[in-house]
């Protein structure tokens, strides 16, 4: 596996507690981690999210069946619940009915099925082989793992977006990306170093899937790192707003990630349940 490099300058961007004061919610989880990374002669927002103290969501509906669509609508559908959003990001690639367009798990329920479709067959990104899965399972581990491995890995997931293509597998980068392709598009990605930490990246300008994929492997330190989206890719904290592709190349979200103000407060009631139901 590739050594983390130093060398590449780094920004830092903190979240304050006042903001969360100010925003109406206690803030019982920690607000994620925010840095800029270079990745080639680009720059990338880098969010990392602990999952010992964040709680990683996934929503594409409300209650009513109505798509979010927006960070906007997300943020005020939390507000309206005592929750102050501290990070959201788009999920995986959808269809033009703006539907998820592999498996999508939300809280343990399959709302899409995964999407074992030939890939290579003209399907856009999601088809260029491998596309995989990233996923949250029911004890709080993250990972990410190819369609193929998915399929005979048995995980029980907790949240789960399918995607396409793979950025590294077992420390490679996907062999399909060229260095010198003059391709150059936003792009999104996530990758979990460890199971209780996960990283997710957005250039702020057009870049290669080579460059990008590079950045996950050699500056994140990840062995499998999965593609989001492309040009629509935005993520938004409370501090540093929104990062990513212009607003006006922006389309509604089949999907987003999330992390709330009571993450934290969740995570403690549901690490009792847990060991409730261990005990019984």
């Amino acid at each position: 596996m590739p050594g983390l490099r130093h060398n590449a300058p780094m920004r830092v961007f903190l979240v304050p507690t006042l903001v969360l004061a100010l925003a109406g919610a206690p803030p019982l989880a920690a607000a994620p981690s925010v840095r800029s990374v270079r990745a080639g002669d680009v720059e990338c927002r880098v969010v990392g999210v602990d999952l010992a103290t964040d709680r990683l969501e996934l929503h594409w509906k409300d209650e009513a069946g109505r798509a979010f669509g927006t960070v906007d609508r997300l943020r005020e559908w939390g507000e309206g619940r005592g929750r102050a959003l501290l990070f959201a990001a788009n999920a995986g690639i959808y269809d033009g009915q703006y539907r998820p367009l592999g498996l999508h798990v939300e809280d343990g329920r399959i709302v899409r099925p995964l999407n074992t479709a030939r890939t290579g067959t003209g399907r856009g990104n999601f088809a260029l082989p491998p596309n995989g899965v990233f996923y949250v399972d029911r004890d709080g581990r993250a990972g990410v793992l190819t369609t193929a491995r998915w399929q005979q890995a048995r995980i029980e997931p907790r949240l789960a977006t399918q995607s396409g293509p793979m950025l590294v597998v077992d420390g490679d980068l996907n062999p399909n990306f060229d260095a010198a392709s003059d391709s150059r598009k936003w792009r999104s990605g996530v990758c979990a170093p460890t199971p209780d930490h996960v990283l997710f990246a957005v250039s702020e300008a057009p870049l290669s899937f080579h460059a990008f994929a590079t950045m996950f492997r050699d500056e994140l330190g990840c062995r499998d790192a999965l593609y989001l989206d492309g040009t629509l890719s935005r993520f938004w904290t409370p501090t540093t707003g929104y990062a990513g592709a212009a607003a006006v190349l922006v389309r509604p979200y089949a999907g987003m990630f999330a992390v709330f103000a009571d993450g934290g407060e969740r995570l403690k009631h549901e690490g009792h349940e847990g060991k409730r139901r261990s005990e019984d």
